[in-house]
């Protein structure tokens, strides 16, 4: 099933720009793609893309970016949520590169990982994209639709990334996060998924989609005697209200 779910959605996507880390594999120096991964961070595409142009005009290097007063790095990637903290594990990265690894991104998980500020996703981008290994970044939208879709049945991106390791090829790893986080944005919403014209419709099993969450949210609220919130619900307490209701 995973083949065919993949080539449709490369069809699908052939002729869409991939997100702003996913263009920068053929252009971009290792450590350009490990700061753009830090910047996307809790961030929409367009903040990612604005603040790394911002950024990478004036500074590529580890060396460049220290020699930044912090100010003016802050002011640089303003558009990246949490800019504060993120310029504070910029300057430590770029530091750590220079001092521990002789100013060269390191290419194994193991060493990526002992740098602060390098989790196990931003450790995989930088494998895949700046190295071409087969490894599959995965973050909580990948771990969403992979759950969605039915390729595994997971509690954790960690689960998840283990598990699609086990069913998909070497090329599959190197495309698999591009092609779900653009069918994430296009079609697999997490709020109102577009079903009727998503072109994996007839291989999703649509876990954990409810037809009328609309209904079962008033419902809910009609059994408690709950006043309807006026201000939209967060995902999180969405998904608590609606399994309540399916309980009950």
């Amino acid at each position: 099933m995973i083949n065919k779910i993949l080539s449709n959605l490369e069809k699908e996507y052939a002729s869409i720009n991939r997100t702003t880390l996913n263009s920068m594999r053929k252009n971009a120096t290792p450590f350009q793609i490990l700061i753009a991964c830090i910047l996307s961070l809790q961030v929409k595409d367009e903040a990612t893309k604005k603040a790394t142009e911002n950024l990478f005009k004036i500074a590529k290097t580890p060396k460049q970016i220290l020699n930044l007063p912090t100010k003016k790095l802050e002011e640089l990637i303003y558009s990246s949520r949490h800019y504060k903290k993120k310029a504070q594990t910029i300057k430590h990265i770029s530091k750590e590169i220079i001092n521990r690894f002789k100013n060269r991104v390191p290419n194994t998980k193991e060493e990526l990982l002992s740098i602060k500020g390098i989790g196990p996703k931003t450790a995989n981008i930088v494998l895949n994209f700046a190295f071409n290994k087969p490894v599959i970044p995965v973050d909580s939208n990948v771990h969403r639709i992979s759950n969605r879709i039915g390729l595994v049945n997971t509690k954790n991106p960690k689960e998840t990334e283990n598990q699609l390791n086990k069913i998909t090829t070497n090329k599959q790893k190197k495309e698999i996060n591009a092609l779900l986080m653009l069918h994430g944005k296009n079609y697999c919403l997490t709020r109102k998924p577009n079903c009727k014209k998503c072109p994996i419709e007839k291989y999703c099993k649509k876990t954990k989609i409810t037809e009328k969450p609309d209904f079962l949210l008033h419902k809910y609220h009609k059994q408690t005697k709950q006043k309807k919130p006026q201000s939209r619900l967060t995902d999180r307490v969405n998904c608590q209200y609606r399994s309540k209701v399916l309980s009950s």
